[in-house]
């Protein structure tokens, strides 16, 4: 009898793991499926806000909230892009501007900019240069400088006009930077001296001519008229024909006025790489005709490193 029922037994739990083979199929199968169902919707990006005709659509459930950018903007590119001075800053006459506008801008390489105080006054106008070709729609660079009188800081606006020689007003074009104009200081007038291939096609070595800057009033105003020409002409000065012989960088190690005589003493970069006889005279006119302007110098001595001799050399 005993061996009959261990029989039934193994005869009932093999066919109870039979019965059970299908139902673990099923339970894997569904298991499977949703699985697969989760992993499409966690990386299809179903559950997200799409654009659709200007308005943003909930797609699923999203755990984000919906989008408070435009939908299905294209953001139009400004026609005119101030880089110097930026928005709100603090600016101080002259007043060096730098940007790119596109060339329809431009009428002769140029367009007007204004300087508005907070009482609406326009207190310095000029006109910024095209520095490439302005025949084209694409943005062309350009600077200006503006020289303007303020006896106390005030808010006020940089305006930009399109050159618009039809005098249309619907042809007129406007674009203004909020800035802080600062107080003029108590400035004077010098003169600096570059060569010039417009005034002197020949580019005759000796000849040179002055271009008036204004700085800031100062007792050592012979060495501030130097500092003036060692900084090269502007941007503007460039396009109108300016150039200067002297090296980038040249720095005055001492200068010094003598009964008449104006000692200056260079570093090393006044001579580097410098050759041609026609270079080294445009050097010496350059800072001689800068110091003399001055009814204090009769004559000039250049140095570099302490030394007289054999200096700007051919």
């Amino acid at each position: 009898m005993y061996p009959f029922i261990n029989q039934l037994k193994l005869y009932n739990i093999s066919n109870l793991n039979e019965n059970m083979k299908p139902i673990s199929l099923i339970i894997i199968i569904i298991i499977a499926a949703l699985l697969v169902v989760f992993g499409l919707r966690l990386f299809s990006g179903e559950d997200n806000w799409i654009c659709q005709n200007g308005q943003w659509v909930k797609h699923g459930m999203p755990s984000a909230p919906m989008p408070t950018t435009g939908c299905g903007e294209v953001k139009e590119q400004p026609e005119i892009i101030v880089t110097n001075p930026q928005a709100n800053q603090s600016v101080t006459s002259p007043l060096e501007i730098q940007g790119q506008a596109r060339g329809s801008w431009f009428f002769e390489a140029v367009f007007p900019v204004g300087l508005i105080n907070d009482r609406g006054q326009e207190i310095g106008h000029t006109q910024a240069h095209a520095t490439s070709d302005w025949m084209t729609e694409n943005y062309v660079p350009f600077t200006a400088e503006i020289i303007y009188e303020a006896t106390a800081t005030s808010s006020g606006w940089l305006v930009f006009n399109n050159d618009n020689p039809s005098g249309l007003p619907e042809n007129s074009k406007e674009f203004k930077v909020p800035v802080v104009i600062t107080p003029t200081p108590a400035l004077i007038k010098v003169k600096v001296y570059f060569s010039n291939d417009k005034l002197d096609p020949l580019v005759t070595c000796y000849k040179v001519f002055p271009v008036e800057r204004q700085i800031p009033e100062t007792q050592a105003v012979a060495r501030a008229a130097l500092e003036q020409l060692l900084a090269g002409p502007t941007e503007q000065e460039k396009v109108q024909g300016y150039m200067t012989s002297i090296n980038p960088g040249v720095k005055i190690q001492k200068l010094e006025i003598i009964q008449g005589v104006a000692k200056v003493d260079f570093d090393e970069t006044l001579e580097r790489a410098v050759g041609g006889s026609c270079r080294v005279t445009a050097i010496r006119s350059q800072i001689t005709q800068t110091l003399e302007q001055f009814p204090t110098v009769e004559q000039e001595v250049i140095s570099i490193d302490g030394r007289t001799e054999d200096i700007l050399q051919p």
